[in-house]
């Protein structure tokens, strides 16, 4: 028998105490979605986390990690939880962006008449999995950036707007890897999180041997709804940020291109405005989800290496130091001191 659907929140709370139920509901919600996922992802409540950030955060996610770790798995298995169709991309050398978004043909009709039809690619769907991104063709990855940006593409002058909610979760594999490709730097801005998937712990992978090769084969039930995802992603904006926490951020970010700093001289480029909004929407996430109605500097800090990563590129100098990029994250929150009074959990 199927379990019941967790209702939708109210996405605008008039008071309080309206609020206070409404976070709590998504609390309730996303509880009972990781137990879910736990049941065929081991070992990666993190990463499970980070995901489901993304997803209430209305922004992409960039999930890298060699293969064979599970992040297709992974995915699908969030969309499932979710209740999400998924498109799948499987990007290689060859891939075309019509592969992607779709094309215009000309088709007869029933009438015998010939008209120009409009055949959408894997791109219209909830959840999008761009499988090994940086296989593709430079060409081939910039053809999701008007969909991750706009929540749109254009395809021979008319516009197809894309569904609500609407992710792209692109796995990819390290760059040191034959056939990869670094992806393009407006394209990794636009994700919202670059989320590091590491190879298992031993006992967490005798779980994964058991739980993959057995007589038994778990499927995932839905717990939620896209109506469910779309009133939490708007509830995650009520909550509160503080002026300081604001300007911790703010400064966080400005920092990386500041003179006179040990971070900013070992970045190829600084971080973009885009960081900041990425680091605030997702502590907002991070407050809502344990059951806070605003956000704290603790809140930032547990997301600021997942939102700066992917931007913060080491320079050759860095590099021959030894300094990966959340090395210099780490050296960011320690340069840019937290507001007085603000005190970390």
């Amino acid at each position: 028998m199927s379990r019941p659907l967790a209702p939708p929140p109210n996405p605008d709370p008039q008071d309080a105490s309206e609020v206070a139920a409404s976070v709590a509901a998504v609390t309730s919600g996303l509880d009972a979605m990781r137990s879910e996922i736990a049941r065929v992802i081991s070992g990666q409540e993190a990463v499970v986390g980070a995901v489901l950030a993304c997803l209430l955060a209305d922004g992409h996610a960039l999930l890298e990690g060699v293969p064979g770790t599970g992040k297709t798995l992974l995915v699908r298995t969030v969309a499932a939880a979710a209740g999400l169709d998924v498109g799948r991309v499987q990007f290689t050398p060859d891939l075309l962006p019509a592969d992607i978004t779709g094309t215009t043909i000309v088709a007869e009709g029933a009438s015998g008449l010939r008209g120009t039809v409009f055949r959408p690619g894997p791109i219209f769907h909830a959840v999008v999995l761009a499988d090994e991104i940086n296989r593709g063709s430079p060409r081939t990855q910039s053809a999701l950036l008007e969909a991750m940006q706009e929540r749109g593409v254009t395809i021979a002058g008319t516009r197809h707007p894309l569904p609500a909610p609407f992710i792209v979760l692109a796995t990819q594999n390290p760059i040191e890897q034959e056939g990869t490709h670094r992806l393009p730097e407006a394209q990794v801005d636009r994700f919202l999180m670059q989320i590091n998937v590491t190879p298992p712990e031993a006992d967490v992978l005798a779980r994964i041997i058991e739980g993959t090769t057995g007589p038994d084969v778990d499927e995932i039930e839905p717990c939620l709804t896209p109506d469910f995802l779309c009133a939490a992603t708007q509830l995650s904006r009520r909550i509160l940020v503080a002026p300081h926490v604001d300007g911790w951020i703010a400064s966080l970010v400005l920092a990386t291109g500041a003179a006179g700093s040990q971070v900013a001289d070992r970045l190829t480029a600084p971080c973009s405005p885009r960081a900041a909004i990425s680091m605030r929407r997702a502590a907002q996430v991070a407050a809502m989800a344990s059951g806070r109605l605003a956000v704290s500097c603790a809140d930032v800090r547990s997301v600021a290496a997942a939102c700066l990563r992917h931007r913060m590129v080491p320079d050759p100098v860095a590099r021959g130091e030894g300094l990966t990029a959340d090395d210099l994250v780490a050296m960011l929150l320690d340069e840019v001191p937290t507001p007085a009074g603000e005190v970390l959990a």
